[in-house]
C-alpha cells in the first residue's frame, strides 16, 4: 500500500520541461522520441522561458499539445499552461 502512495505522489508531480530528462519526456503520452528530440536539441541553445517559447521554437508543439502535456503535469518554469 505504502508503494502505490509513492508512485501516486511521484506520477502526480510537476515534470519541468527545463529539467526532464529524455525518459521523462517520453513518459508523457504524445510526446515519443521525435519530439523529445526536438525538445532538448532546443533546450541546448537555451533553456525556455515560457509555453510561448517552447511552441515556438520546437516543430511539432502547437497549441493542443502543450495543452495536452500540461494536462499531464509538464510546465515550463514550474508554470502550467494558462487556457
Amino acid at each position: 500500500m505504502g508503494l502505490c502512495a509513492l508512485l501516486l505522489c511521484v506520477s502526480s508531480q510537476a515534470l519541468d520541461i527545463n529539467l526532464a530528462t529524455v525518459a521523462e519526456l517520453d513518459s508523457l503520452r504524445g510526446m515519443g522520441p521525435a519530439l523529445s528530440a526536438k525538445v532538448l536539441q532546443a533546450r541546448e541553445q537555451r533553456p525556455f522561458d515560457s509555453w510561448r517559447d517552447v511552441m515556438k521554437r520546437v516543430s511539432g508543439f502547437g497549441p493542443a499539445k502543450a495543452q495536452q502535456f500540461s494536462d499531464q503535469g509538464l510546465t515550463v518554469n514550474g508554470q502550467p499552461l494558462k487556457p
